[in-house]
Formats: C-alpha cells, structure tokens, sequence
C-alpha cells in the first residue's frame, strides 16, 4: 500500500505547461499581477531551440525582434541573426531575468478535470490546479504522410526536427520534401556540405530579406499583415521563405537549382523507392515569384504614402533557366541515402482530457477565443494564429500573454469573491 504522502497531489493556484518562450511570457505578467503560479518543463528551458533544430539555424528575424514582455536584445548587432543556441540562451536569460517559477524535467502526461480542479499526472507524481495554461508550442508532432514514407526504400528517413547536420546522414544524395522555410535551409545546409541534394517543392512564399535598406519584419509589421487578425486569415497562406544565415540573405530556389540542387516539383506517389513528382515545379517557382513582386509594389505603395526616405530598389538580377523538371526518380539509382521530411507539424494534444476539441476522438485541433478554451480555467498560448498572425512570432506574443493572464487573474479574483 502506498504511503498516504504519495497519495496526496500536490495542490497549486496556476500551472502552466510547457517553459518556452510563450509559458514565460504568462508568467511574467501573471507575476505582476500577484497570481501564484509554477511553470512545468519536461526538460530544459528552451528545450525545443536547444535539441529539435539544426546546427546551422539562424534565427529568421533580426535580432531587434528579439523581444518578450519585459525583455529585450540588448546586444551590439541589433540587425545581426542569432544562431540557434543563442535564441535558446535569450530564452532563458528572459527565465532567469524574471524569476519565473519554473521547475525543469516534470512531464505531464495526462491532464483532466475533477469537480472543480485540473488533474495533472506527471513524472513528479499527482499535481491539481485551480487553472492551466497550456504552452506547448505549435511544434509538437511530425507531419510525415506515411503512405509515402513507406514506400522510400532503404533510404534513412527523418523529420526536419531530427536533422542536426550532414555529418550525422548516412553517405549519397538527399531527398528533401517540403520547400518552405525549414525544407530550403536544410538544402542549402546540405549543398554547402558538398551532398547532391534533391529538393521536392510545393507551395511557397518567397519573400526579400530585405528590401529599400529595411527588413522583410519591418515591412510586415508597417503593411499591418502582423497584425492581422485570425478573421480575416486567408486559407492556404504560407509562411515566407527566409533565413538569417550569413547575416541574413533572400532565399530564392532558382538560386539553389543555379548552386547544384535540382528542383522537383510536388512528390505525388511512390512505390518502393521509386517516387513520382508532379509536373508543377515551374508553376509553383512562377507564383512565388507573382507574390514577390506584389508584395514590393505594396512596399513601395507605403514608402510613398508615409512619405519615408528610403534608398531606391536594388536592381533584380535575371533567373536562370531551369532544366526541364525530372517527373520520376528511383532512389537507389540516384544514390539517395537519406530523405529528410519538412513537411511540417500536427498538434498532439492526447494527453489532454478536457472538453477543448471539437472531437475528441482526434484532438487535432483545440477550440478557443484568443486562447481562451470552452473549459473554465483552462488556456492556451504560443499556437499559430491564436488571436492574429503574429501570435507565433516572439515579439508579438506578447500581446497574447497579456490577454491570457488578465483573462486569468479576473477569473481568479471572481472565484475567491464567491468562495467568501
């Protein structure tokens, strides 16, 4: 029989779950709104920046946009790109600088309601709560459609969040499937290593690192598309293709077919390690480039209208031809050792027994107002778009934070009202 010390769950005010970037910013307003509260990580602070990217990140965004509430770059490179353990080294020098409560290696594993308390099992035994806020980030599980990654042969296969560097990948070419931000980086990783790279593309959104002297972050947030709310979310938009590699450049997949990698088009079918490509590579590259061209005209509609003194655009330099796209490829043949999916994530939100999910026997995706769920005292936060699209961008989750934890401390205060 257990002890009846084991048997007793440790009682708590708030928890949140999950001590990334979006956990801390609740906490730090819920700590200066005098709510007590503990913040759980499974494992370090930061964890996801430090173990589930790439060696050779640069963080996307100019190191200025390098901002939580209460908390900002302070370097000497403010136009500069922080790699990726340096992001993760903000990240928790924003924890430290602000005294978060958090305690790190404690998993949940399950969390439910009882009458009016949150359950939580976790790897520390039984904990309750009065209110939960779930930050677990949007990057939880690996989007592989595994009909076609059953049929890849001997190939080594892994998800993006699995890649470290070329070294680690067994010797031959590389397939890599999905061309938005992460796909591309890890191409180009790949090429600069000396690999032949396969990369197969799909939708994209090709954006300029910088255009007029100013940065692709600074255009959005002056056009307002940061701050567009999830209303008016366009269906099918796509994140933009960027990096922050050498001191942040445009990534351009003309550019990359013209430095060795070949270019495909959508991977449409496979039948053990021979792989089928549809035949709309050139459609895809052809409106990516329409969407680059109307988002400049857009930047430069505003320069003119907010009358700002910028220099004039940069001369384009022309594409190269492409060669006429391979629609088939045998793996084997091709000497293709690795196939790498960046094709994204899913939300794996199992271990959550609440009445959040419009089914739940999927729990793909939770129901919510600004991160406020249909389940009294319980939250979300840091999901893409979870109240406009700059709810996943470091420094506009800040604005979700605020709203969460003021949503938070009046219910708090309403409760203990009543139970006077």
């Amino acid at each position: 029989m257990k002890r009846y010390a084991e048997m007793v769950a440790e009682a708590h005010d708030t928890l949140i779950i999950g001590a990334g970037q979006s956990g801390l910013a609740v906490s730090w307003h819920l700590t200066r709104l005098g709510c007590p509260h503990q913040v759980l990580e499974r494992a370090r602070v930061a964890e996801r920046w430090r173990s589930e990217r790439w060696d050779s990140l640069a963080f996307q965004f100019p190191n200025w946009s390098l901002q939580l509430p209460g908390f900002a770059y302070d370097g000497p490179d403010p136009e500069g790109f922080s790699g990726r353990d340096a992001v993760a080294d903000f990240i928790a020098a924003y924890a430290a600088a602000s005294a978060a409560p958090v305690r790190c290696g404690v998993s949940v594993t399950r969390l439910s309601h009882d009458g009016d308390r949150f359950v939580l099992e976790t790897s520390d035994g039984p904990m309750t709560a009065a209110q939960v806020v779930i930050a677990t980030g949007p990057y939880q599980r690996p989007a592989i459609p595994a009909a076609l990654a059953g049929q890849m042969g001997a190939a080594k296969q892994l998800h993006a969040m699995a890649y470290r560097n070329p070294a680690e990948l067994p010797d031959g070419a590389v397939l890599v499937v999905g061309s938005g931000a992460s796909g591309a980086q890890i191409a180009e990783d790949l090429m600069r290593a000396g690999r032949r790279v396969y990369l197969a593309v799909g939708s994209h959104r090709r954006a300029p690192r910088r255009y007029r002297g100013r940065d692709f972050m600074f255009w959005e947030f002056a056009l307002g598309a940061f701050d567009q709310p999830l209303a008016q979310r366009t269906p099918g938009t796509v994140p933009p293709l960027l990096t922050g590699v050498d001191g942040g450049r445009d990534m351009d997949l003309s550019v990359l077919a013209a430095q060795g990698v070949t270019l495909l088009g959508r991977l449409a079918g496979a039948g053990d390690g021979r792989l089928v490509f549809a035949d709309d590579r050139d459609a895809s590259l052809a409106r990516a480039e329409a969407e680059y061209d109307a988002f400049l005209a857009a930047c430069d509609a505003h320069a003119q209208a907010a009358g700002l003194d910028l220099p004039p655009a940069a001369p384009r330099p022309p594409a190269a031809p492409l060669p006429t796209p391979l629609l088939e490829l045998d793996l084997a043949a091709a000497g293709v050792g690795s196939v790498i999916w960046a094709t994204g994530y899913r939300y794996d939100f199992g271990w959550v027994d609440l009445p959040i999910f419009a089914d739940m026997t999927t729990r793909a995706e939770p129901l919510h107002q600004g991160g406020v769920t249909p389940a009294p005292g319980a939250y979300l936060i840091g999901l893409a778009w979870l109240s406009r699209r700059k709810s996943s961008v470091m420094m506009g989750m800040g604005e979700d934070a605020a709203f969460v934890a003021e949503h938070l401390a009046a219910r708090r205060t309403t409760q203990r009202e009543n139970d006077v």
